[in-house]
Parts: structure tokens; C-alpha cells; sequence
């Protein structure tokens, strides 16, 4: 599934965040470039502050029911100072802003993620924001496939899977010598 930029850079910049373990500035700044946010410069405090939004973003990811997923990002949705617009600027196609220019880069990333993860599950119907499969891996995605099936975080974690339960069935099967 194709989100537009602005909605899928919010998905994806929200699973950057609940999957970080690394709130310093710099951490937080290199996520919030490589998930095509500008002016990324934050404070130890606006650090602190997104490691609190991330914690609030987790619950979504992965959630079955839609209607407390659309509960949860509604939440999220009151909490931000989002006013969308349409921008046509630098001669590109008009396109969804969830943030003002103006806003500090913690209000920029609050608006952005809760917008995203709007539009992901309004797109989806929230199947798409996942949560690893693999028991104890917590790490969250958003699900791009064509198929929308994605159901780990990573080609890993599908293997260690995949080879565990192949071990179990070559288990059952083999007689035991007694």
C-alpha cells in the first residue's frame, strides 16, 4: 500500500519512535531527519517530550479492534495542535500538511505521527499498523506490502519463526527410541 508522502512519512516516523530506544538529541534528531522532518535541532527536554509521545503512539500499533484504534489515534488527534491545509509548494502537486511551518519540531512530529496514523488506518482500516509476531520481539511497522499479510518486523524474525516451528512439527513427527 502507498500512503501519500506526508501520511506515510507519519506512519513510518511514528514506528520510528515507539521502536527507539535512544532519546538523546542526537538520536532523536538523526530519526526525525532520516523520516523527512526538517529543522530537526531538539533539546534534551523536546527529547523527553517525544519519548512521552512515543509511549502514547505504541498502543496503536498492532491493536485488532479498529474502533479502539480509532479511539486511541482520535486521542491523539485532541492532543496535537494539528490544523491540516493543502501545499502546492515548490511547484509539487497539492498534498496534505498536518503542521503549521512555524511550529516548534515537537509539535511538527506530534502533528505529523498522529496525522499519519489517521491516514494509515483510514487507507487500511488500521490492519496495516503491525507489531511483530515473534514473541518478545515488541518492535512495531508499518505494513507497505501489496498484500497487506506482513506480520514481522523483519525477515529475522519471520526465519527464527518460521525455523522453531519447523522444529516443533520435525519433533512430533520423530518417534521417540525408548
Amino acid at each position: 500500500m502507498h500512503f501519500n508522502t506526508y501520511g506515510g512519512n507519519g506512519a513510518e516516523l511514528a514506528a520510528a519512535l515507539v521502536n527507539a530506544d535512544d532519546f538523546s538529541p542526537a538520536a532523536v534528531r538523526e530519526t526525525l531527519t532520516a523520516n523527512a522532518m526538517w529543522r530537526t535541532d531538539v533539546t534534551p527536554a523536546q527529547a523527553a517530550e517525544l519519548a512521552a509521545w512515543a509511549r502514547r503512539l505504541a498502543p496503536v500499533f498492532g491493536e485488532p479492534d479498529t474502533g479502539a484504534q480509532v479511539r486511541l489515534i482520535n486521542e491523539l488527534l485532541e492532543i496535537t495542535a494539528s490544523k491540516p491545509h493543502i501545499s502546492t509548494h515548490d511547484g509539487l502537486e497539492p498534498h496534505l500538511h498536518f503542521f503549521s511551518t512555524e511550529a516548534d519540531i515537537v509539535s511538527r512530529a506530534k502533528d505529523t505521527t498522529a496525522g499519519g496514523l489517521a491516514m494509515a488506518v483510514c487507507f487500511s482500516d488500521g490492519r496495516r499498523l503491525g507489531r511483530c509476531d515473534r514473541q518478545g520481539c515488541e518492535i512495531v511497522y508499518v505494513d507497505t506490502s501489496r498484500n497487506g499479510r506482513r506480520r514481522f518486523c523483519s525477515l529475522t524474525c519471520a526465519n527464527r519463526v518460521n525455523v522453531a516451528a519447523h522444529r516443533a512439527r520435525g519433533l512430533v513427527r520423530r518417534p521417540r527410541n525408548g
